[in-house]
């Protein structure tokens, strides 16, 4: 055997698998067609950001990758929702204090994650890195997977994790399907800068169309920051990402409803589809999908990473519980008990947000507003709402 687990795909999840597993004493091969970029400024840098709550956290630590992230992340005291469909708009905060002493979570840049995370690779000698490698083909028997590389060589492992994205190449030659669930939407992610501090407050802009998230960032030139995840119809993301400088500006800082003063875009707005994507299983004969190759969702309440990261958390304590039988069909159908009502349930729920988020008829526009106050306003509501969006409660 060559190794014992092969991961396929270098994004967040797949380099944070390694770690975990690599810091578990398993021999890992990780590959990913693209070296990572990890810079702010270069081109194709993912300049989204994500929000790691507190579950999500703590498995960093466990992966060993917190202590290098630390010092770079943002914390999330409080999420703050806006309603400005509504005169005057309806504001309400969550704060974690009702329920933690730590934050909600911890924002951090993707392209910073990125750079990190590979970093900590180097420092674990039974990982073996191969950024600008892609997995072309997998067959597998009972005992063993063969995975065949673009550089030509074939790998024998005892587990495949599929961490390598919605259009997952493991995924496909395993023949499994996926369902998904389109919005007509696409969202523009970006940094800007802005005259009043974030107060590591983040917060969700209700109107039509979708959400207009900022989400607190350090300092950038002197300067209080957030990153941006602004939902829209496609059509019209397609024309604001056309926009001039000045004209962006103009329309981002109408739909933010001033909130955080005036803002100046700091960074470039690539825009994403938005779509709701499940896999049909989570597993296959000696292959276990996670993150994105499992469930794809609308960038709605810091749910798609985190997720991934339960993924791996499940995978994690059943290959630790039972080493010698890594991999085998009972390993995998736990791990397939473990996660998949938990995905099903988030995506059902993410997927009827944001097609409430989407509302432009103005009685819809009340009854949200409206149900944004009850839900905040009865303290138990209000409380058990946050533990679930903690990951505290599964149900």
């Amino acid at each position: 055997m060559d190794c014992d687990i092969l991961i396929s795909g270098g994004g967040i999840a797949g380099l944070t698998a390694a770690s975990a597993f690599g810091r578990a004493g398993f021999s890992v091969l990780i590959v990913d067609p693209a070296p990572p970029v990890t810079s702010r400024d270069a081109e194709g840098a993912d300049l989204r950001t994500t929000a790691f709550l507190q579950p999500a956290r703590d498995f960093l630590d466990r992966a060993g990758l917190w202590a290098r992230l630390a010092d770079h992340a943002t914390p999330l005291q409080v999420m703050r929702i806006a309603d400005i469909s509504q005169d005057p708009p309806v504001i309400r905060e969550f704060d974690a204090i009702d329920i933690s002493d730590a934050p909600f979570g911890w924002n951090l840049p993707n392209w910073l994650l990125r750079r990190e995370m590979s970093a900590a690779l180097e420092e674990l000698p039974n990982v073996d890195y191969r950024p600008g490698t892609a997995t072309t083909s997998l067959f597998t028997r009972t005992r063993e997977a063969r995975v065949s590389l673009s550089d030509g060589s074939q790998v024998k492992t005892r587990l495949v994790i599929a961490a390598d994205g919605r259009g997952s190449p493991m995924r496909e030659a395993a023949g499994i399907g996926v369902h998904t669930m389109r919005f007509g939407q696409k969202a523009l992610a970006f940094a800007v800068t802005h005259k009043r501090p974030h107060d590591n407050v983040s917060t969700e802009i209700h109107r039509e169309g979708g959400p207009f998230t900022l989400v607190p960032l350090p300092d950038h030139e002197g300067k209080p920051s957030s990153a941006i995840v602004w939902m829209c119809d496609a059509a019209e993301a397609d024309r604001l990402a056309a926009l001039d400088t000045d004209a962006f500006e103009t329309e981002m800082n109408v739909r933010s409803g001033g909130l955080y003063g005036t803002l100046s875009l700091a960074s470039r707005r690539p825009t994403w589809p938005i779509v709701t994507q499940a896999a049909e299983r989570l597993t296959s004969e000696r292959l276990a999908l996670v993150a994105e190759a499992a469930h794809v969702m609308p960038p709605i309440g810091a749910q798609g990473l985190n997720m991934s990261l339960k993924d791996l958390s499940a995978l994690l304590e059943l290959a630790e519980a039972r080493p010698n039988e890594l991999g085998d069909s009972k390993m995998l159908e736990s791990y397939a008990r473990a996660r998949m009502p938990d995905i099903r349930l988030r995506l059902s729920g993410i997927a009827a947000l944001n097609r409430a988020s989407q509302q432009g008829l103005p009685l819809l526009q009340a009854a949200r507003a409206k149900g944004l106050g009850l839900l905040h306003d009865a303290a138990p509501v209000r409380r058990a709402l946050m533990e679930l969006g903690l990951g505290a409660r599964s149900r």
